[in-house]
């Protein structure tokens, strides 16, 4: 997926978060969007996902010569973030079914799959409810990068996680990229994202660029 920001802004009441963001990230491209929290990375990647509108400018997403409308963007998105919640009163069998509803899984997943590869098949009827910090960031992931789409967001991927669990999101990653276009959104670890060939600084968005002359 093609992904072009024009003039781009987003303010919230008198604070001015992101201004005059002007790039194109290519199809299967890998961008990493660095800078110390609370700088706007996640502002950003929640704009390209399509969940916070822009208060100026635009965003295009294109899958070849198609421009996929605003509200079937989602069926091409998966995200994750630490501060985007699970439905825990649910089973994390019945929390990836229902995440499969949505947002097909890739071929040749299923929900046993899935919980098998994030190493939580122990925990299928278990409420995500109960489940440490590490264990529901690792469902996060796993649902994001497991599901078949090719737009493909990680906000602080590491967040949670110990080394162990650190290789695995990068092991998980590097076999299901294929031909995505991945963001990922840091505050400079390079375990989060050091698969990425390019990066954006996010302070070079945070006011009006000066005219050169």
């Amino acid at each position: 997926m093609e992904i072009r920001l024009t003039n781009l802004a987003k303010h919230f009441g008198r604070e001015v978060v992101l201004q005059n963001a002007t790039f194109t990230l290519a199809s299967g491209s890998r961008t990493a969007i660095l800078g110390p929290n609370g700088s706007g990375k996640s502002t950003l990647l929640q704009l390209i996902a399509g969940a916070l509108i822009p208060t100026e400018g635009s965003i295009e997403h294109r899958r070849g010569d198609t421009v996929i409308a605003p509200e079937e963007l989602y069926r091409s998105v998966s995200i994750a973030a630490p501060y985007l919640g699970l439905y825990e009163d649910l089973s994390l069998e019945q929390t990836i079914a229902f995440h499969a509803q949505f947002k097909p899984l890739r071929a040749g997943l299923g929900v046993q799959e899935v919980a098998r590869i994030a190493y939580l098949e122990h925990a299928l009827a278990k409420p995500v409810l109960h489940f440490s910090s590490g264990m529901k960031q690792r469902l996060k992931l796993a649902l994001a990068i497991l599901s078949d789409t090719p737009l493909l967001l990680l906000d602080e991927p590491a967040s949670n996680l110990d080394a162990e669990a650190i290789a695995w999101y990068r092991e998980l990653l590097s076999t299901h990229l294929a031909d995505r276009t991945l963001l990922v959104a840091s505050n400079r670890q390079a375990v989060e994202h050091d698969l990425c060939a390019a990066t954006i600084e996010i302070v070079d968005y945070k006011a009006a660029r000066p005219v050169k002359s």
